[in-house]
């Protein structure tokens, strides 16, 4: 199917990722989705990892541009966290950060975020050290191949996250679903999946250019779900409160289920 939109694709045209992390997740005062991209995310992952027993030895990463505040949970109950990006510009980026590089973007803001809900919070821990040795592997990957990480065979994940990447790259319903499906095959039978997608929206905008967004709703997201053999385990759906004409979505979804062995 030829795509109508007229915006860019993030898997295909690729974006310049300082830029997004500067418009949706920096510290600056002008940063509007303080409660959106960070707090929402943040709180949900400490709930479902630390009340709902998913935990093993490896969790794979699915999630465009080179944010790692989402991974500050699933450092502490996964022994290595594999990191799957698309192009080497959010390779680069990310590895930046990991390496500890002049430079690199600064996430101190989320790990106080983070630092704020643990229970020992007035014992202060390095969570971006913890998460630095907690990646294992950043490897680039290729939406269209059988294997997308080929010729490397991932072993079979406990856990695999994905935070807005299914909305970046799916033009359509029948993309979400196949897309969904190969996420599905990076996991143990019985492994966890987690999600977390906007609902309602259609652009993304990243400097001066657009990026198409797939448009579709809760009652989507969950029969695709289902019909991949999944079982839902918590879903939590949050009104936007951002101010923005950067992006257009209406709600964000958080979904956590699990594949029936």
């Amino acid at each position: 199917m030829m795509d109508s939109s007229p915006h860019k694709l993030y898997h295909v045209h690729g974006f310049d990722s300082r830029q997004y992390l500067e418009h949706y997740y920096s510290d600056k005062p002008d940063m509007a989705f303080g409660d959106d991209s960070l707090k929402f995310i943040i709180e949900n992952l400490r709930e479902v990892f630390t009340v709902g027993h998913i935990n093993g030895d490896i969790l794979i990463d699915l999630s465009p541009g080179s944010f790692i505040h989402h991974l500050y949970s699933a450092c502490e109950f996964f022994k290595n966290i594999i990191v799957l990006k698309v192009n080497n510009r959010c390779i680069m980026e990310l590895k930046r950060w990991v390496d500890e590089r002049t430079g690199a973007f600064y996430w101190g803001h989320t790990s106080a975020l983070h630092q704020e809900k643990e229970e020992n919070s007035d014992q202060f821990e390095d969570k971006e050290g913890k998460v630095r040795s907690s990646i294992q592997h950043v490897v680039k990957y290729d939406l269209e191949k059988e294997n997308m990480t080929e010729p490397l065979v991932l072993p079979p994940a406990d856990c695999v996250i994905s935070v807005w990447l299914l909305d970046a790259i799916s033009k359509d319903q029948d993309d979400y679903i196949r897309y969904l499906r190969k996420f599905s095959r990076l996991l143990k039978p019985g492994g966890h999946l987690i999600i977390i997608g906007v609902l309602d929206a259609t652009f993304l905008t990243v400097g001066k250019d657009k990026f198409h967004l797939f448009t579709y709703d809760e009652d989507f997201v969950r029969k695709a779900l289902v019909g991949e053999g999944f079982i839902i385990d918590d879903c939590k759906v949050k009104e936007r409160t951002a101010v923005s004409d950067l992006i257009d979505y209406k709600t964000i979804i958080f979904i956590a289920a699990h594949k029936e062995k």
